[in-house]
């Protein structure tokens, strides 16, 4: 890849039922510092227009439909029927920053070595749970969110794709693997995802349910042992 050829990066949208927040998220990919871009919504069995929202855009969007199965198997649907060299990841609710992948593209440019880049992330109150819920929204939020990276493709088919018999906990697992891995990552310090905080954000909605997560925490456990 040269500097006059600049590597194509796959973004994959999951969405189930996210009609209200859908059109700002592809918009704010579509606004990127960043020309070779290839968008992919997949639409995890909505039963509202997010199908209708996703095919209304144009290329580099488009859209593919699955039985509803979760996060995880959405996310490998999109990666599976991607093409580019590096790969990023933005919930339907959720925006990026216009010069998220410019930085962090140009960083895995700069430093070889380099594997997959993260950046912090900066939470935002919808208008719809004001009164319902306390959120601190004050400060970037530091550490490895799905939204905030960016990878290589070979680096993300060594570490395997995300789990899909659990619906809460996926990028837990698949982050448990890519440090046992020994995934060579950095976290740049600027904000490239702000998080929408709304009454549908499914760690609230399934936030009783925390079997997933420790089957994850099990399953990092086991590996370690079985490394030893």
């Amino acid at each position: 890849m040269s500097e006059e050829t600049p590597g194509l990066i796959s973004v994959v949208i999951p969405v189930y039922n996210g009609e209200r927040f859908l059109k700002a998220a592809v918009e704010s990919v579509l606004d990127q510092d960043y020309i070779r871009l290839e968008v992919i919504v997949v639409d995890d069995g909505s039963t509202d227009s997010s199908g209708t929202i996703a095919r209304s855009f144009d290329k580099p969007v488009t859209c593919i439909s699955q039985v509803n199965a979760g996060l995880g198997a959405a996310r490998n649907a999109g990666i599976q029927a991607s093409r580019g060299e590096f790969l990023a990841f933005l919930d339907a609710d959720d925006l990026w920053t216009s010069d998220k992948l410019a930085s962090q593209v140009k960083r895995l440019n700069e430093v070889p070595e380099l594997e997959c880049i993260f950046g912090l992330v900066d939470h935002f109150q919808d208008e719809d749970i004001s009164g319902r819920f306390v959120v601190n929204v004050a400060g970037a939020a530091v550490g490895p969110v799905a939204g905030t990276m960016l990878i290589r493709r070979e680096s993300l088919e060594r570490v395997g794709l995300f789990a899909t018999d659990r619906r809460l906990g996926e990028f837990i697992d698949w982050w448990a693997r890519a440090r046992d891995a020994g995934l060579r990552y950095e976290i740049l310090p600027q904000v490239a995802l702000r998080r929408r905080v709304h009454g549908a954000n499914m760690t609230i909605t399934q936030s009783a349910n925390h079997s997933d997560y420790l089957h994850v925490l099990k399953a990092a456990l086991d590996r370690r042992r079985a490394a030893q």
